[in-house]
Formats: structure tokens, C-alpha cells, sequence
């Protein structure tokens, strides 16, 4: 059986359910799979430290979170145009040639899209955050079709950077905005921190969440967000975060492995099955 050592590099990662996707993943391919994790902090290391002991240390590849996602693209070459313009990588593979980076949250945003929305537009979107995963779901949203894209993020000129980016080479379709944008919009988009145990919070203040017709949550650790209870309060069809996280992942696996999951029902159903464990394990 051959043996795929893979990790995930990141701050906030103790409660991920990347370990338990890949290796559910190996098992279903006949792959012996490892995956674990690894906080800089922790290890008393820098990210490049840490980045550079992974890779000459065997690994076949890593994923990468937050707040590395921007950090890591200079350390990899990027083959795909528009995931050089995104600026940001979540997905390392490690090869003789050297590290090459992918982002599968660009790919797998507009997975989990379509098999919740099918060929839906998103219309007009107000999006909060202008970082690492809201890079790629920028690009996604406008790839799939969107009318236009607010980003409304704390730094405007980081917001305005990542607007130009996703305008160059084609249709203006994005700018930086304020939370007097969100009226009229047809989907709300959290791609920041804000819900994710550690931080918590919600970057809508209450009482200000459109009537819009989507919203997603980029956070699925917890899958019960306060931008989810706000989504779902005003009426939005909520798409959550654990489907980018599963689409993403299967993603990333098969660049790892050069090999494509069989079953995505019997896939899901694991994991549902190990939530259901930890709940269970936690009450």
C-alpha cells in the first residue's frame, strides 16, 4: 500500500476536519494516508521554518490556512494564471521539481455552488473579507457569473487590491464598498474569521442582514455560525462552509494523490458518521 504523508500548516487549526476527510479519503482508494497538523506557534517556529522542515522532511504536501494562505505563494511556483492572480494557495505539492501551489478553495467554491444552486447566477453579492479564501471566492463568484461584487473589508486598500486583480483581463464586476451596500444585494458572502472557534462574532452588525436571496458562510468550524442564524432569520438560502470545506478537500486530495475519490456519497456519510461521534463523545 503506498504511503501519502500530507499536513495542514495554520494558527487556529486544532478543530479541522481536514485529518478526517484525507484519510477517509486514502482509505477509500487503498492509499495509506497521514495527515497531521502543524501550528508555527506551537512549535516555536516561523512559518517559512516550519514550511521549509515539512518539505525536506518527506512530506508529499500540505494544505494551508489561515494566516498563511498569501504568505506561502512565495515559496511556489503557480502554473495556473488565475490562481496567480488570486495571490493566494491553499493546496502545496511537493515534487522533484519543487513546491507547486493550487487553490482549491477557488475550485471548490464553485463545486459546492453548483451542486446547491445548480446555474444560478449570484447576482449582485456583498462579500466581507478580502483575504486569503475571499481571494479565491472572488474569482469563483465572478467565474460563475456574478453581476457584481461588493467587498466590503476593514483595510479598503486591501479590498480595492483584490478588486482591480479580479477586473484585469476581462469585465469590472468588483469594487471595494461600506454596509450600506448591502441593500438591494442578492447574496452575502462572510469569507473572514468572524464565527470560527477562537474568534467568534459575525462581521454583520445585528439588524442589518439584507433580504437577500443566498448567503455563505466561509466558517464551518462550528457549522452553526451567528452570520448562518442571521442568513437564515432573513429568509437567504444558506450555503455553508462545510461544503467548500468537503469540495476543496476532495480537491486538494486528488492533486495530492493523482487520484480521484469513487464515492462521494459514502465519503459524506463517513463524515457525517464521525460528527455524530464527536457530539455524541461531547455530551
Amino acid at each position: 500500500m503506498k504511503r501519502i504523508r500530507l499536513g495542514l500548516i495554520g494558527d487556529n487549526i486544532k478543530a479541522s476536519r481536514a485529518p478526517a476527510l484525507h484519510r477517509h479519503c486514502g482509505e477509500m482508494t487503498g492509499l495509506d494516508v497521514s495527515y497531521d497538523l502543524f501550528i508555527p506557534k506551537e512549535m516555536g517556529m516561523e512559518f517559512d521554518e516550519v514550511f521549509d522542515h515539512l518539505r525536506r522532511n518527506g512530506l508529499d504536501g500540505i494544505n494551508v490556512t489561515l494566516p498563511y494562505k498569501e504568505r506561502v505563494v512565495a515559496k511556489v511556483s503557480i502554473e495556473d494564471p488565475d490562481i496567480a492572480r488570486i495571490g493566494s494557495v491553499n493546496t502545496v505539492l511537493f515534487t522533484q521539481e519543487g513546491a507547486k501551489g493550487q487553490n482549491t478553495d477557488f475550485t471548490g467554491f464553485m463545486s459546492a455552488w453548483r451542486n446547491s444552486f445548480d446555474t444560478a447566477e449570484p447576482g449582485r453579492v456583498a462579500m466581507f473579507g478580502a483575504g486569503g479564501v475571499g481571494k479565491a471566492i472572488a474569482f469563483a463568484l465572478k467565474r460563475l457569473g456574478a453581476r457584481e461584487i461588493i467587498l466590503i473589508e476593514t483595510d479598503r486598500q486591501k479590498a480595492e487590491t483584490l478588486a482591480r486583480n479580479v477586473n484585469s483581463g476581462g469585465e469590472a464586476v468588483a469594487r471595494a464598498g461600506a454596509l450600506a451596500d448591502l441593500a438591494g444585494v442578492d447574496g452575502v458572502v462572510n469569507s473572514t474569521p468572524l464565527g470560527m472557534v477562537g474568534y467568534g462574532g459575525t462581521p454583520v452588525p445585528e439588524g442589518a442582514f439584507p433580504a437577500a436571496r443566498w448567503a455563505f458562510d466561509a466558517v464551518y468550524t462550528p457549522v452553526d455560525t451567528p452570520f448562518k442564524a442571521q442568513a437564515e432569520a432573513a429568509g437567504a438560502a444558506f450555503l455553508s462552509g462545510y461544503e467548500l470545506y468537503y469540495y476543496q478537500g476532495v480537491d486538494a486530495f486528488e492533486i495530492f494523490t493523482g487520484v480521484a475519490v469513487p464515492d462521494h456519497a459514502a465519503l459524506r456519510k463517513r463524515l457525517a458518521e464521525d460528527q455524530h461521534r464527536q457530539i455524541n463523545a461531547q455530551t
